[in-house]
């Protein structure tokens, strides 16, 4: 008989999202030092065809779907990636995902799967599972484990792979064209009673105690003109508080959402917050010119001095601990409706 599915020990319930995070005003000097530890960057031997790289305005980007998504994919970029994943894991206390999914699944997916570590991370912690990791760029490592591996692909064309227990997906805004219809597609190529796990960041930076963000003037004309070069892309970035509503449209049963408070910077006076607030910090610094020069570049009509400028702006006021910054993240899954057969 199926055992039923438990949660995750380490997953949290959503905080209070009213109480605002207490500043520690005691070390409320001007900036942070920012600071990374080094990281290491991945390669891998697919076809040589996918390795014909764009490069623009210094950065690289994909060669397969060239266009189709708007960040680089060269070893700074993926750093960031990889601190990324390394934030989300201290805030959901060391889990990898809250849906509460069977302890022994077979198949598990995860799209846009970046440098692969989520992929990676889960493979070692279910050795029992086959994974499967996809994006438009060839950038995880050759050597995983032996039930791991990498294709690179499109989540938006027609899947070659199907019957999953649970899929995971993070930090797709700006990928997706169309989350009505790779959400079908996702319930359409899970297994009955199977998963699916979103976990997005609002690309829109928030202030408990300066709302309209009036002292931070750059941070606030950059994220409006993200959210408009990437509506006339026609990929949206600030799309993170919607997954909830289409996981339901798409036909999902228990659907829950948690959504977090990410602090950018160590303005937090709760060491936990600080610790995450310190390493989201550099991650935003590092997030600014992926996020701006080919959108701003190739669909605002901008000069790469026009967003250098912005970018300096922002990123100073990034690091002025005066300005108590943060995000949020919504985490939010779905059961496809029916029941498992995974114990």
């Amino acid at each position: 008989m199926s055992a039923p599915p438990q949660a995750p020990p380490e997953a949290t319930p959503s905080e209070d999202l009213g109480a605002p995070i207490e500043a520690d005003i005691e070390n409320n000097v001007e900036t942070d030092s920012a600071y990374a530890a080094s990281l290491h960057t991945f390669s891998t031997s697919i076809s040589s065809s996918v390795f014909n790289y764009k490069y623009e305005n210094g950065r690289r980007y994909h060669a397969f779907r060239d266009g189709e998504y708007p960040l680089p994919n060269d070893e700074k970029e993926q750093d960031r990636l990889d601190l990324l994943h390394h934030i989300f894991k201290l805030m959901l206390h060391g889990s990898l995902y809250i849906a509460p999914i069977p302890p022994n699944p077979q198949r598990i997916l995860d799209f846009g799967t970046g440098t692969g570590i989520w992929a990676l991370d889960i493979a070692d912690s279910h050795p029992g599972a086959t994974v499967i990791g996809t994006d438009l760029s060839p950038i995880q490592p050759s050597w995983v484990p032996p039930n791991c591996r990498f294709i690179v692909d499109d989540v938006e064309d027609e899947w070659v792979y199907s019957d999953f227990d649970f899929v995971h997906g993070r930090g797709m805004a700006g990928s997706i064209k169309n989350w009505d219809v790779l959400y079908s597609r996702v319930l359409e190529n899970l297994k009955p009673g199977g998963y699916l796990e979103m976990q997005e960041y609002e690309t829109w930076i928030r202030s408990d105690d300066d709302v309209g963000l009036e002292g931070c003037p750059c941070i606030r004309r950059w994220q409006e003109k993200v959210d408009e070069a990437s509506r006339r892309f026609g990929k949206r970035m600030n799309v993170a508080a919607e997954q909830k509503e289409n996981l339901v449209a798409a036909g999902f049963e228990d659907v829950t959402e948690v959504v977090q408070k990410l602090p950018i910077g160590t303005w937090p006076k709760d060491p936990r917050q600080k610790e995450i607030g310190r390493y989201e910090l550099v991650q935003m610094v590092d997030a600014v010119e992926p996020f701006t020069l080919a959108i701003f570049t190739r669909t605002l009509g901008w000069s790469n001095e026009e967003a250098q400028a912005l970018m300096a702006g922002v990123r100073n006021e990034l690091k002025d601990r005066r300005n108590h910054l943060y995000a949020l993240v919504h985490f939010v899954y779905g059961r496809k409706p029916g029941k498992t057969d995974v114990d």
